[in-house]
């Protein structure tokens, strides 16, 4: 139906209504009157008629779709009546001089039902007869949604309104008191957020869907959990400024992912900052086609560079983060891919005093701890000396910062990995007491989903049948999202005075055969289908991590969740000369890294202790 006949339709079934409201007012007080038609009944009809249509068209009532009306077109519906009625008055004063109060107030009635239940009744008919009945034809899945506040309803009218999403609402939870035992939207509130085993049994439940945005992790954690031991499908819905607006649409509906196992809410960080220090610089990041260093370069578009230097040695990964970026800031920003080798020193000062960047982010290196046991020469060759040559042509160039990403493997390391990072640690420490350069140092826990990461791995055993394998039931790993480690870079980056390595509160350390399990649930599978083996640690690995050595502990916290440790007092020019006398031997090479950065003087993880003290300082 097009504009001008669903105007024409509506105008015409606006006219029976108020000529019926009109006669029948009349007829109520007048039952027994043999005149149908006087001058009173003319006038009367004629003027609601036209202020009638004239205010429908003022209001907009003619351009609402009723199919999903709400309380803003009963609101409509309300003003149009109530000013055609007032106007009406007018015109029985002025001709008649008197008001028919008792005539005009049955119209009123009578008007505003009709009027409001014809298009109501459509709304009913064809979002929820029709196609409500059409989800149950097509064997929709029952789904009861978590949150019966304002999030839970809108989601409830979309599900109704969307066949395609093939999801049939039967029943709320909510915590509130104030709501139970009621219905909301022609649903149930079948009880409290604790009952949700109870009632998935009860109501048959094959889908659940989480309505609670402001959910805090730890909460949502417990519901996932105990919700996934009976039902397959979990979804919520995201925490974005449109829930606020009121705009969640069934698209915006997500599967459960690990992250929101996590335990925890992302820490979010001090963007305005940020901004004032990016906005308008060059900014060169290496590693940019890795899984850290692209979304580095993904956040940092965010705060308008002037250009971005792209640096890394697989042209494959470059060129794809170039591609996609450039398709989204084409006309803000400009973009250099670099194909280099962090360990070619001339390369590394050539494209330093081309760009002249303001701020470089150092997050190419060798990461993978097993690996790196095996080419102890090579993690040295890269994580040493390369992040030595990107420092070191970063001061002779006079960039303001930089920002290397390290690890929390450089603690106490047992790795060559984290030995190395380690090592780079202090080559950037000690650049920076004698540099205009500001040098800092990033550790990280764990990234989720970055390549190497154990939630990959896990992922592709689940998908072969399993078995899942871990190293050992009581290893324990601090973890962050991609977007959280790239953050707490730049941020670094924006409180950056020198010297300082940065540590990201991630919370407590999580266990990994915890983690297995949770991601063989999050699959849709229970411990019988997929088994999880115990593999024994592989070479350079520990049982736990840790954030900072005691003695690194800074009194003074620069930002809510970041901590930062003191610089020490290392000397690059020792730690170099002793690896070069062992670079030939690889096993004298691996005890050699150890030895200079292994200051552990406790048996057990630190942790407790050192996250007993940065505690102290909030």
């Amino acid at each position: 139906m097009n504009y001008r006949t669903r105007m024409f339709s509506l105008a015409c079934i606006d006219s029976i209504i108020v000529l019926a409201s009109i006669y029948m007012s009349h007829f109520l007080l007048n039952p027994f009157s043999s005149y149908i038609v006087n001058d009173l009944i003319i006038t009367t009809s004629i003027t609601l008629l036209i202020t009638h249509h004239l205010f429908s068209y003022f209001f907009g009532l003619y351009r609402r779709v009723w199919r999903y009306a709400s309380m803003e077109e009963l609101v409509g519906v309300f003003s149009v009546v109530t000013s055609s009625i007032i106007i009406t008055a007018i015109v029985q004063k002025i001709f008649f001089n008197n008001i028919y109060a008792r005539g005009l107030s049955l119209t009123y009635m009578f008007h505003i039902l009709m009027l409001g239940g014809v298009r109501f009744w459509w709304r009913f008919y064809q979002s929820i007869l029709f196609e409500y009945k059409n989800k149950v034809r097509h064997k929709a899945k029952r789904t009861l949604i978590v949150g019966a506040g304002s999030t839970g309803r809108m989601l409830l009218r979309q599900l109704k309104e969307h066949p395609s999403s093939e999801l049939l609402p039967v029943a709320f939870l909510d915590d509130k008191p104030s709501v139970q035992q009621l219905q909301i939207g022609g649903l149930p509130v079948a009880g409290t957020i604790e009952d949700i085993t109870k009632v998935i049994k009860r109501y048959n439940i094959e889908h659940v869907v989480i309505a609670i945005p402001s959910l805090n992790k730890k909460r949502l954690n417990e519901i996932i959990t105990q919700t996934k031991k009976m039902v397959k499908d979990v979804q919520i819905l995201p925490m974005i400024g449109d829930l606020a607006a009121g705009k969640v649409s069934i698209s915006e509906i997500r599967d459960v992912s690990i992250e929101d196992l996590l335990g925890r809410d992302p820490v979010e960080l001090d963007i305005e900052t940020i901004a004032s220090k990016i906005k308008g610089q060059t900014v060169l990041v290496t590693g940019a086609g890795g899984s850290i260093g692209s979304e580095l370069c993904r956040q940092l578009c965010h705060f308008e560079p002037k250009q971005m230097i792209l640096l890394g040695h697989g042209e494959n990964s470059i060129y794809t983060i170039e591609m996609e970026l450039k398709s989204k800031y084409k006309n803000e920003i400009t973009f250099h891919p670099e194909i280099a080798d962090v360990q070619d020193r001339d390369k590394m000062f050539k494209l330093m005093f081309k760009y002249r960047p303001a701020f470089v982010f150092h997050a190419a290196a060798h990461k993978h701890v097993p690996l790196m046991e095996i080419s102890p020469e090579e993690a040295v060759k890269n994580n040493v000396y390369g992040t030595k040559n990107v420092a070191e042509a970063a001061d002779a160039a006079n960039v303001n910062t930089f920002v290397m990403i390290s690890t929390d493997k450089a603690v106490n390391p047992t790795s060559v990995m984290g030995a190395t990072k380690r090592i780079a640690e202090i080559i950037v420490q000690n650049l920076d007491a004698t540099s205009n350069t500001r040098f800092v140092a990033v550790r990280f826990g764990n990234v989720l989903g970055s390549r190497g990461s154990v939630i990959p791995l896990f992922k592709k055993q689940i998908a072969n049948g399993g078995p899942v394998t871990v190293t050992d039931p009581n290893m324990t790993r601090y973890f962050m999202t991609i977007p959280e480690a790239a953050r707490l870079v730049i941020q670094a980056g924006a409180l950056a005075r020198g010297g300082e390595i940065f540590v990201l509160d991630m919370g407590d350390p999580v266990k990994i055969i915890d983690l297995a399990k949770n991601l063989i649930k999050l699959s849709g599978y229970t411990e019988d289908d997929i088994k999880i083996e115990i593999t024994g640690l592989r070479p350079g690995e520990k049982l736990y991590e840790e954030l900072l050595n005691e003695d690194e502990i800074n009194p003074v916290q620069v930002y809510p969740k970041i901590y930062i440790g003191k610089a020490t007092e290392e000397k690059t020019d020792y730690i170099l000369h002793m690896i070069e006398k062992s670079i030939y031997n690889q096993e004298e090479l691996r005890k050699t890294l150890l030895k200079i950065t292994n200051k552990k003087t406790s048996s057990g993880p630190n942790h407790q202790k050192v996250k007993s003290l940065l505690a102290a300082l909030n």
